[in-house]
């Protein structure tokens, strides 16, 4: 089996990896290490090959990591390709390609975690870097596997086309055709942003419990801005789509859609005005309102919080913590979808996990560590950055499931009230589940009906008890379309959500009197 540094392989696999001038015909292809077609069942002698390890090097590794007596050990490869094209006033000024490349190891004992990693991947410095994680221990070595079972990884995101086959000239007709669309809608247009990314990771995994895994986990997402300027005043919208899907993605349909979008999140800032400030129902838009389930809730029942005591539904499970029509999820088999996985950074399936079932707390999100102190199985949420990190217990997919009520009889149960339709930045003290929120657009509801259009201002209160205070669930589930990134620990990982049309009762609202 050949060895493989950092240097040669970058060298022989990653050759152009910047891009400093445009237009380039970019020829790319790092996974010609591979025999069988990419992310289309191959083999795992295939990882193996491409990483330029086998069986008995990384038993060799995983004998220096638990020679001070660690109780476990894994060992994780990853093989990362990211690449990035933006359009500014109607001309490409920006490319890259990245390539990262390593191996992280990890040893446990008890509740406690020794990491190390390496751009090396050579016998030399895999097992110093064994070494530096071992010492989280200080007992007698125990002893790595005698061989590796395979454990076949799921297929939540098969593609069409791999993007390490997609070369620049083929994107950059997607950046200028979504640009000039977003300026055929007004003349008072004034500026567009377009970016395209896209991103694979090729993981290879094996513990000292003797399984090895792999998986596969292509990303894209197509962003577009509008900057609008009449009668002296300007605004500025934006969409995007992002998911684990390839080039085909990007339909006209689509980009018709995220042009169209735009636009209409832009203009209806000119109408918006402030809401009175103070307490008052709220009614969450189905799809990205999500982000304020992720955020102030979701946190809350990872399991390494509760684990630590230091979320407020620490002492939750099995009680009562909502109405008993709200269902939420955390899901990593959603097809295609950006939080989706295969399999996680633990090597433990990806499944369907219900946090709240029927209004009673049922579950938390599990790595490893969390589901040992808890006597459980994991969940599939050990999650990590790349080989940099060890994995911690992340989101997936997080969305509350449809109940029994239309948007059309919530929306006409509120007499004042606010219709807050899309968000951007906020905060959240995970521990107690405060936050606060800035909302990019939404509605005045008067009379049982949605009036003037809102925007610039900020929603303020308490996840566990906005959950109590649910009182009506749409059911009309929709899962956001766009891009989320999920930061916990010093480590941001690729999630999405989605909820149904959603009444608060009361949620404090800062408006022009705040």
């Amino acid at each position: 089996m050949s060895k493989i540094t950092r240097r040669k392989f970058l060298e022989t696999s990653a050759k152009g990896v910047a891009l400093a001038s445009i237009p380039i015909v970019f020829q790319y292809n790092p996974m010609a290490a591979f025999a069988a077609p990419v992310g289309e069942g191959m083999a795992i002698d295939e990882y193996y090959k491409h990483f330029g390890v086998d069986d008995s090097m990384i038993r060799d590794v995983m004998q220096a990591a638990l020679s001070r007596g660690g109780d476990y050990c894994d060992v994780f490869f990853q093989h990362n390709i990211s690449s990035y094209i933006g359009l500014e006033d109607k001309v490409v000024n920006r490319a890259y390609t990245s390539v990262d490349f390593g191996v992280g190891i990890r040893v446990l004992k008890g509740d406690q975690t020794g990491y190390s990693f390496t751009e090396e991947i050579t016998p030399k410095a895999m097992k110093l870097a064994a070494k530096t994680a071992a010492n989280i221990a200080s007992d007698s070595a125990s002893k790595p596997p005698h061989s590796f079972n395979l454990k076949a990884p799921a297929d939540f995101y098969s593609i069409e086309t791999p993007w390490e086959n997609v070369k620049i000239d083929t994107k950059i007709p997607y950046l200028q055709t979504l640009s000039d669309k977003v300026f055929s809608h007004d003349s008072n247009v004034v500026k567009s942003r377009v970016s395209f990314s896209d991103d694979t990771s090729y993981m290879l995994l094996a513990t000292s419990d003797g399984v090895v895994s792999y998986d596969y986990q292509p990303m894209t997402q197509l962003y577009v801005s509008c900057v609008v300027e009449k009668d002296g005043q300007r605004e500025s919208g934006s969409y995007n789509l992002c998911a684990r899907r390839s080039i085909e993605y990007y339909t006209p349909e689509n980009l018709d859609m995220m042009a169209k979008e735009a636009y209409k999140r832009t203009m209806i800032l000119f109408k918006s005005v402030k809401p009175e400030a103070g307490e008052m129902p709220v009614v969450l838009a189905a799809g990205s309102s999500g982000i304020l389930l992720h955020e102030a809730i979701g946190h809350g029942m990872e399991a390494d919080f509760n684990r630590k005591e230091k979320s407020i539904f620490w002492d939750k499970i099995g009680k009562p913590v909502a109405e008993k029509f709200v269902n939420i999820i955390d899901n990593g088999t959603n097809k295609s979808m950006r939080g989706s996985i295969n399999i996680d950074d633990e090597g433990n399936e990806s499944q369907k996990t219900y946090l709240v079932r029927d209004g009673i707390m049922e579950s938390y999100m599990h790595d490893r560590i969390s589901a040992q102190h808890y006597k459980l199985k994991p969940t599939g949420n050990g999650r990590r950055q790349s080989f940099r990190f060890p994995p911690l217990p992340r989101m997936r997919n997080t969305y509350m499931a449809s109940g029994p009520h239309t948007k059309e009889e919530i929306i006409a149960s509120v007499k004042k009230g606010l219709y807050a339709e899309t968000f951007t930045n906020g905060q959240v003290y995970i521990g107690a589940g405060d936050f606060s929120f800035y909302v990019k657009t939404g509605y005045i509801i008067e009379n049982g009906k949605i009036t003037k259009p809102v925007k610039d201002i900020n929603i303020i209160g308490n996840g566990p008890d906005v959950l109590s205070k649910v009182t009506m669930v749409g059911n009309d589930l929709t899962f956001a379309k766009g891009g989320w990134t999920c930061g916990k620990g010093g480590q941001s990982v690729p999630v999405s959500m989605g909820q149904p049309t959603v009444l608060v009762s009361s949620i404090t609202v800062g408006g022009v009197n705040s």
